[in-house]
């Protein structure tokens, strides 16, 4: 079900378990799996190794629709809801997060940017590309505004036939594959975060740069690049929205956003447990048995299994809070939070299980457990969650 803002009545609607997925979310979860397993997985330790996405995996995701999920058919996208989206970025990220933070980030923060504040020339202009072809990028953070994220120095002024922008972004994801970024940059900076206003930047204008890729500890393949903004002038129409909204927008787009990375982290968590299990229900012997017939063992898969359960009834509830119109600020918080937690534990512990299986490069486990430290990081840190959780709460508890 979707809504376009309003809460729905739910009242005589027999209730479902929260995981439960509709026709068109198993056939997405179905599809995106074999796609992974067939596609994806073969490439994934030569693209961490050269810490590069493969051009030919980001054509295909295009081609298999998993970059306009939620984009309306009219415009070449797949017309789905936002859990379908959810879904198809858990089983990439059982395969590989990296391909699915690009995944998640053009397409709940990008995409959705377009959809929710853009105008009807904006939806009409980019939302074929994007749906088809063009990889999307959020530009937000800077060299001293991570988590505070509004403490931005990107400027932008007005000009005769539009706005300039100067400045520098830092840890932006997609930058190296997409063509397609939004910028947010301060237009009046005496109104502080009120001045905030997002813009619309195609790759190649003049002045506009990739500066630097970051070299990092896990989802290699997903690029992290320093952009530079110098006069980049570009025309009125590429404002998204309202001038001085960008704030708003930002904080709306990363509350859903926080989601998507939430459904990362309880697949990269699946993903590690799996490959572990696997390994020693059917494999690793030691005493002349398989290690996975000791109770030791047992209990210790068992109990990573009830905490990946857990975090995915998170996700799976704040998606569908999101689609139904309700306040999902709390509990998009919760599910990033607690599904990265989740996905450091059952990474690690991957780890010890499989011995030095899983010490060594040759398999997925070591990269599971590298991928899994940036859960805690980007889109608001834990730290940052907890703030979140506990000023709601505290808001509901005090007379």
């Amino acid at each position: 079900m979707t809504t376009t803002g309003e809460p729905l009545d739910i009242s005589d609607i027999p209730p479902t378990p929260i995981t439960h997925l509709s026709e068109t979310e198993a056939l997405m979860a179905d599809s995106v799996s074999k796609f992974a397993n067939e596609v994806i997985l073969p490439k994934v330790r030569d693209m961490d190794e050269a810490e590069t996405m493969d051009p030919t995996v980001v054509e295909q995701m295009f081609e298999q629709g998993l970059m306009g999920i939620e984009i309306p058919e009219e415009f070449g996208g797949a017309g789905m809801n936002f859990t379908a989206a959810i879904v198809a970025i858990e089983e990439l990220a059982r395969v590989d997060p990296s391909v699915s933070v690009m995944c998640d980030v053009h397409n709940t923060l990008v995409n959705t940017a377009i959809l929710k504040y853009g105008s009807e020339e904006s939806k009409r202009k980019w939302l074929p590309k994007l749906a088809t072809g063009t990889v999307g990028s959020f530009c937000l953070s800077e060299p001293v505004s991570g988590s505070d994220a509004f403490a931005l120095a990107t400027k932008a002024s007005k000009t005769p036939n539009g706005y300039k922008i100067n400045g520098s972004k830092m840890w932006i994801t997609n930058s190296m594959e997409a063509g397609f970024f939004i910028v947010f940059a301060n237009l009046d900076p005496s109104k502080k975060y009120k001045g905030i206003t997002a813009f619309i930047v195609e790759k190649d204008t003049p002045g506009f740069s990739i500066a630097k890729k970051e070299k990092k500890l896990g989802i290699k393949a997903s690029s992290t690049c320093v952009l530079n903004f110098d006069d980049v002038e570009i025309p009125a129409g590429n404002l998204l929205g309202e001038e001085g909204q960008g704030y708003k927008y930002a904080i709306g787009l990363l509350n859903e956003g926080r989601i998507g990375i939430a459904a990362q982290m309880t697949g990269l968590a699946l993903g590690a447990w799996e490959n572990a299990a696997r390994y020693c229900w059917n494999d690793r012997q030691q005493f002349g048995t398989l290690i996975g017939n000791f109770q030791a063992m047992q209990h210790q898969l068992a109990q990573a299994y009830v905490e990946i359960a857990a975090a995915r009834a998170l996700v799976f509830n704040a998606a569908r809070k999101k689609e139904a119109g309700q306040d999902f600020v709390q509990d998009a918080a919760m599910a990033k939070l607690f599904a990265s937690q989740v996905a450091g534990r059952v990474a690690g512990s991957a780890i010890e299980w499989m011995g030095g299986m899983g010490f060594v490069r040759e398999g997925l486990a070591e990269k599971f457990w590298r991928d899994s430290k940036i859960g805690a990081i980007y889109e608001g840190t834990s730290n940052i969650q907890l703030t979140t959780i506990g000023k709601l709460l505290q808001k509901e508890y005090t007379r």
